[in-house]
């Protein structure tokens, strides 16, 4: 876990997605944006949700001031041409014929009116124009149009090619449904449809969904309240972060939510993320929660062991809920829970949990109290006397890509990127594929992203091998090329050899479409 996030609030312009940016020594900092839901829809939901662990985010070079972004922001994309793309490979390909010869023309049309980009001389972007002026102009509208039509017609695109396994679906679908729903709420609604009904038959059958639509707010009340009713009790841990969002933004789903995560705990399984949830918004002070946060904290999972790097988030959730309990609750909750850290391994994880429960409670009842407290059970003192003031939690183990360097570097890297392993070689190739190209060195840059695309390739070929998470590598490769030149890009999504990273890589390129204005 990286970070804090909280479940989906309203949208506005900007869709879920991850954006970066560089420290002086280049190295990358993530974080989440806000996920879309729909326009004006659960408006208070982001103001209140409560915020949990989030999963690391992936490099976005849509931050980062490009000649490809000017260039996107000028062309348009013509009058309609009735695109859809029904099954059949033939059929297919011809349409993505047509999709790249028009996007190829109105890039050129723009290249021949923007020579140079005032943002590449200092790295500043440029100037924008005001939104009010350019809404008021033909021009403007005719843009706006043009990428709205753009992106409706990849997204049909990629949603008609096929994604034999359930969990790609679900994430093209989730891209596809982001993308699309500022411009044909009918069709995302559609997707989500869709998505939903993937998302209920991974969870019942024992799998954590990759992605979650629900969780995204893509998916309308009656729809997650069906999830809430389908899933068995013993998928809640699966279903947590589908759980997390169907609670926070639909009032209806809470009480069969209720008795699922219980029924859930009944059986061993505890969903914590989606218990947290349902006491925020029960409120902390109810009997409910009162009750449920004792019970959570002695219903933690018996092969403690195995859940040695979940410790810190269960410390997370008691400092985060205890101050608003009864003291008589604290008490209770925190015996339980340092006993249940007394069977985890000596670690950083244990100490760190340890440390933030302690101080917790420490704090709320007193030193006095607490000190009688630890005295009334010796196993419980010897696990509290066990923690390290200066323990801390070592970073995730991510392939990290300098953007920054590779742009100091002038020489050809094809060598040094030979040697690197295929996910990493991808990611360092579109570096410095979108180093060269933003430099204005395109012939470089296209030898760079043949290196970057080819690796792709591997890495889908053996991503049930590697840590290292496909779907995001593609979307990272595909964003940065896109950056550079979104024609070429769209193209060489179109060559990677799996239909299903075909339409994830289709997706990131029409997404940097969609953020350019």
């Amino acid at each position: 876990m990286s970070g804090w996030c909280g479940p989906i609030g309203p949208r506005h312009k900007q869709s879920f997605k991850v954006w970066s940016r560089l420290s002086a020594d280049g190295s990358l900092f993530r974080r989440l944006k806000p996920a879309r839901t729909k326009r004006g829809d659960r408006s208070n939901a982001a103001l209140k949700a409560p915020h949990y662990p989030c999963e690391p985010a992936h490099i976005n070079y849509g931050n980062i001031p490009t000649i490809g972004t000017k260039a996107l922001r000028d062309f348009t994309h013509g009058a309609s041409s009735g695109f859809w793309v029904p099954s059949g490979k033939m059929s297919f390909r011809y349409t993505r014929f047509l999709l790249c010869a028009t996007l190829t023309a109105f890039v050129a049309s723009a290249s021949q009116a923007q020579t140079t980009s005032p943002a590449l001389k200092d790295n500043i972007p440029a100037t924008k124009p005001s939104a009010t002026s350019s809404a008021q102009t033909p021009e403007a509208q005719s843009k706006e149009a043009g990428h709205r039509k753009f992106v409706l017609d990849v997204v049909q695109s990629a949603v008609a090619l096929p994604q034999p396994d359930p969990q790609d679906r679900l994430r093209v679908l989730s891209a596809a449904a982001s993308l699309v729903s500022p411009i044909d709420n009918d069709m995302a609604k559609r997707f989500a449809k869709e998505g939903a009904r993937i998302e209920t038959e991974l969870v019942s059958s024992g799998e954590k969904p990759a992605v979650s639509m629900i969780a995204a707010g893509q998916v309308d009340c009656a729809g997650a309240l069906a999830f809430v009713q389908t899933i068995p009790p013993a998928s809640v841990l699966d279903a947590e972060q589908s759980l997390v969002g169907a609670v926070t933004n639909c009032p209806e789903t809470r009480e069969p939510a209720a008795r699922k995560v219980e029924a859930g705990m009944e059986q061993g399984v505890v969903a914590a993320r989606a218990v947290l949830a349902l006491m925020d918004e029960n409120g902390m002070q109810s009997q409910w929660s009162q009750q449920m946060f004792v019970k959570l904290f002695g219903s933690l999972p018996a092969d403690a062991v195995e859940y040695v790097n979940e410790a810190p988030n269960y410390a997370a959730m008691f400092v985060r809920a205890a101050p608003e309990m009864d003291k008589d609750a604290v008490k209770t909750a925190g015996l339980k829970f340092l006993l249940w850290m007394g069977k985890l391994p000596d670690s950083n994880q244990r100490k760190v949990a340890v440390n933030m429960t302690t101080d917790a409670m420490n704090a709320i009842l007193g030193k006095e109290v607490y000190d009688e407290l630890l005295r009334s059970d010796v196993m419980a003192q010897q696990v509290a006397a066990s923690g390290d003031k200066d323990a801390v939690l070592a970073p995730p183990q991510e392939e990290n890509v300098s953007v920054l360097q590779a742009m100091q570097k002038t020489d050809d890297q094809t060598s040094e990127l030979e040697a690197l392993p295929p996910s990493m070689r991808a990611r360092e190739a579109a570096a410095s594929g979108f180093a060269s190209g933003t430099a204005g060195n395109r012939k470089m840059a296209d030898h760079y992203f043949d290196i970057a695309f080819s690796s792709l390739d591997e890495v889908w070929s053996s991503r049930a091998k590697i840590k290292t998470s496909a779907p995001e590598v593609v979307q990272e490769v595909s964003e940065a090329a896109a950056q550079v030149n979104a024609t070429d890009a769209l193209q060489r999504t179109q060559r990677l050899q799996d239909p299903s990273a075909e339409a994830i890589g289709m997706l990131a390129v029409a997404r940097v479409v969609e953020g350019s204005e």
